[in-house]
């Protein structure tokens, strides 16, 4: 991949420390992630940020696999990350069956396909995302009225994460990949 709107070459060449996760990828995709090849010039880091969200992601999450991939997606549209938002409404799609939630997540203030929990989730999103963030005490309230403290550390961390690759990804200019082009209408958590 050599794309002219990137201006920091991806690597052509992948680091043989992280042919695991590009056999992951390949296998759920059907090719190699935008965005490692340009976290492939720090390896290591890489494994990091995969540990991380893999923990994040794990069966035993505080939050929902649905809830997990909308708040993703906000925070990715929020960024203005290319990549982040076609990767994160392809999972949205899957975990959800469909593309309507997807197709709202920027007007979830207006849409009614959002449940009240989801909506004060995105506002938390928003919230969090926004520089310096903005989490106000009717927020925090809201916010205790619908989750555990657990659940709002879990899911405080995952948009924090969320902002780290968005920004990592917008910053660099790294494009969409067309993955959410790809959404067959099968659900998958």
């Amino acid at each position: 991949m050599n794309d002219p709107q990137s201006w920091v070459k991806p690597l052509t060449r992948i680091p043989s420390s992280l042919k695991p996760l590009v056999a992951t990828q390949k296998k759920h995709y059907g090719d190699v992630l935008h965005p490692t090849r340009w976290w492939g010039r720090m390896p290591f880091l890489f494994w990091l940020v995969a540990l991380f969200v893999g923990f994040l992601e794990r069966k035993r999450a505080r939050l929902t696999p649905v809830m997990r991939a909308l708040l993703m997606t906000r925070v990715s549209q929020v960024c203005h990350c290319a990549f982040c938002v076609d990767a994160n409404s392809l999972r949205l799609a899957e975990r959800c069956g469909a593309l309507d939630k997807v197709l709202q997540v920027a007007a979830w203030q207006e849409s009614t396909l959002f449940s009240e929990e989801e909506r004060v989730a995105l506002a938390y999103a928003d919230a969090v995302t926004a520089t310096p963030p903005r989490v106000d005490e009717a927020l925090k309230a809201q916010m205790k009225l619908h989750f555990t403290e657990d659940a709002i550390t879990e899911m405080t961390a995952l948009i924090a994460f969320q902002n780290l690759s968005a920004r990592f990804n917008a910053a660099l200019d790294i494009p969409s990949q067309g993955l959410c082009d790809s959404f067959k209408g099968r659900p998958h958590a």
